[in-house]
């Protein structure tokens, strides 16, 4: 009854089912991968964000770079802030607003650097005039920040031009900032002194399971459809005597009529 899956059209049909099922499988367990990402990703900000503030110097050495595992790690830092060498970072967004943000280089007492990104500035036409920038506090200033790694664009991103960036990695500002970097970057939650008025704050991390679980049910569900759709089709085609059946009209004859 089912030799006809022997066939070159039905063996070609089997082959598509199964690639298409394995695709759909693989892409599914990719997505769970994703998931077991999200929740190690999840682990580390709840640890790292309601810790107390460290010194910076005792997280990142100079000329070294914070791990993934301290990532949204709570630090202070104190010095001054080197706003000569202030960059601004490009296509920046906050819900509907379009700006940058505005990192400067603080000067430690030790000689060594920090990037700390200070917050964002709206500026719906581009790039703005540093001068319409608010200034920095001068003298010594108190930071305090999430820690977070260099961003894993390429590092021609993070190459100055005309005092802006399309990136922040420290490795790739290490010949433009006078000072010995620390690796990584500050985003500051609280600064004392303020500066001047007119930057927002950070946002805080989103700490969800994000999409993962269910992408990855629909893969599943696909790669399986994807084999019963081959399975009906198959049965279907053993058994014609259901589709003629099917294709007829009843005739229902009303009783005493001829």
């Amino acid at each position: 009854m089912y030799r006809f899956l022997l066939t070159r059209r039905w063996l070609a049909l089997a082959a598509v089912a199964i690639v298409v099922a394995v695709v759909c499988a693989r892409l599914g367990l990719w997505q769970l991968h994703r998931l077991d990402e999200r929740r190690a990703d999840n682990a580390i900000v709840e640890a790292n964000r309601g810790a107390a503030p460290v010194p910076i110097t005792q997280q990142v050495p100079v000329g070294g770079s914070p791990s993934e595992a301290q990532q949204w790690r709570t630090v202070s830092l104190t010095g001054h802030y080197a706003p000569d060498e202030q960059l601004l970072l490009r296509y920046q967004n906050r819900d509907a607003l379009r700006g940058v943000d505005v990192v400067v280089p603080m000067l430690l007492a030790d000689g060594s650097a920090v990037l700390v990104d200070r917050g964002f500035f709206e500026s719906p036409a581009g790039t703005p005039d540093p001068g319409d920038v608010p200034a920095p506090p001068t003298g010594q200033v108190e930071v305090t920040g999430w820690l977070r790694v260099d961003s894993d664009a390429p590092a021609e991103a993070a190459v100055p031009s005309d005092g802006t960036v399309r990136a922040v990695v420290a490795s790739a500002l290490a010949g433009v900032v006078d000072a010995p970097l620390r690796g990584g970057w500050v985003q500051a939650t609280e600064e004392s002194p303020a500066g001047e008025p007119g930057l927002l704050g950070p946002e805080p991390p989103e700490v969800d399971m994000g999409p993962h679980f269910f992408y990855a049910l629909q893969w599943f569900l696909f790669g399986f459809l994807a084999v019963l759709a081959y399975a009906w089709f198959a049965f279907d085609e053993a058994h014609p005597d259901r589709r003629t059946r099917a294709s007829q009209p009843s005739v229902v004859r009303q009783a005493g009529r001829p």
